[in-house]
């Protein structure tokens, strides 16, 4: 542990580490946790890409859990103790966002952890939590190597995992007659493994139900041109395109399609449309893109209705899935804190895996269970941009609207 210690020092001292500890209600002190005294918080530890390439969903991760901590520490805090939370900005980093764990569980000595933003990061941070005995609730590790790794500790608190993403998407397509379903499919992803699991898990699917693939690329997460991609999509006539993007990515893809006025009969994109900023980076032209999505502002759990109106007062906005997601991360490590009556470093961080592998915890996405690797039990809600907003198309019981199909021309 010294040597470890020695060495977080010194990455520290040469790093330039954003540190934002967040006291979201009167209490005494700072600094760390690992003290279960009624007037020391109970100190959260995260590190989260609020800078690089996943600055944008990471911003969203960030205000979901402040909106948690504040909710929280407006009700009592949890154990009769406020809620803190230390945050430091990984860059979208893998290896910094392993020094900032080990940071926060060994020289912190935070009482939890939770999660970051994108598979990239959750993997290696969720490997430093496993070594410490740390319990590892987290809101965006969705593709199918975070349920590889033999982790005993994560839980992703979330309805699916992204290769199940396009589950009702998928039958819909392949429960069309015959003379209408799209024979051919346009595949393009981005280099990580949450919008690939995203495409590829619909792509398996459509594949095995006899629609060919036509274009498969996968671009580095940096990508800013996608002129040539679009090009290949466009030549190609695919009735139906697929993107395995994050945000600014979704973005430039579909405007570069809608400059080649392509125009397939269904498009369907991961995380981009469902960002509020969408509609307006893409000319509004949003008509018909559909997306999967674990959670919805109307969803009528219980405890949503409370998150939406609080954290649009905090925030000025409604909630988005980011923010939904990482709200249910807090909601999840709250109510084993409450049924376990602990929350530090050390024995107390067994029973609370205990308990969370045993049980089903009301969220705003709904009620969550997991199986022996930390995946859930549920399935994604299929969103599609109807009269001017996006709405829930799939599945039937769920929808707001019907899907649209084919869609309307960009």
């Amino acid at each position: 542990m010294t040597t470890r210690l020695k060495r977080i020092q010194w990455m520290t001292a040469l790093g330039a580490t954003l540190t934002l500890t967040l006291a979201l209600a009167a209490c005494g002190g700072g600094g760390g946790g690992g003290s279960s005294d009624a007037d020391d918080p109970i100190v959260v530890g995260i590190s989260l890409p609020l800078t690089g390439d996943f600055s944008e969903p990471g911003k969203g991760v960030q205000r979901g859990y402040e909106a948690w901590a504040k909710i929280t520490n407006d009700k009592g805090g949890l154990l009769g103790r406020k809620v803190e939370l230390k945050i430091l900005d990984d860059q979208s980093n893998a290896d910094r966002v392993v020094a900032d764990y080990e940071q926060l569980i060994g020289k912190d000595n935070v009482d939890l952890v939770v999660g970051p933003f994108s598979t990239r990061l959750v993997v290696p941070a969720a490997r430093v939590a496993e070594e410490y005995g740390m319990l590892f609730v987290e809101p965006a590790g969705a593709a199918k190597e975070v349920f590889e790794q033999g982790f005993k500790n994560l839980f992703y608190a979330a309805p699916a995992v992204a290769n199940d993403h396009y589950n009702h998407l998928a039958e819909y397509i392949l429960a069309l007659p015959p003379d209408q379903r799209p024979k051919t499919a346009a595949y393009a992803a981005m280099d990580d493994p949450f919008a690939q699991g995203t495409a590829y898990g619909l792509k398996e699917k459509l594949e095995a139900g006899g629609v060919r693939t036509v274009v498969d690329e996968v671009y580095p997460p940096n990508t800013t041109d996608f002129g040539s991609i679009a090009a290949k999509i466009a030549s190609s006539r695919a009735d139906l395109v697929v993107g395995g993007s994050q945000y600014q990515d979704g973005v430039n893809l579909i405007v570069a399609l809608q400059q080649l006025r392509y125009q397939p009969k269904l498009a369907a994109f991961s995380t981009a449309p469902t960002n509020p900023e969408f509609a307006a980076a893409i000319g509004n032209k949003t008509e018909g893109i559909l997306s999967p999505t674990g959670y919805t502002q109307d969803a009528p759990y219980p405890s949503n209705k409370e998150f939406v109106e609080k954290y649009t007062a905090q925030f000025g906005s409604p909630p988005e899935e980011d923010e939904a997601n990482a709200y249910t991360t807090g909601q999840v490590v709250a109510a084993a804190i409450t049924a376990v009556g602990c929350a530090e470093q050390g024995e107390c961080q067994k029973k609370l895996v205990d308990w969370i592998r045993g049980n089903t915890v009301e969220t705003v996405v709904g009620p969550l269970s997991w199986d022996e690797t930390g995946k859930p039990k549920g399935a994604h809600m299929i969103q599609q941009w109807v009269g001017g907003k996006i709405q829930i198309v799939l599945p039937a019981d769920a929808k707001e609207t019907d899907l649209v199909y084919p869609k309307p021309a960009w």
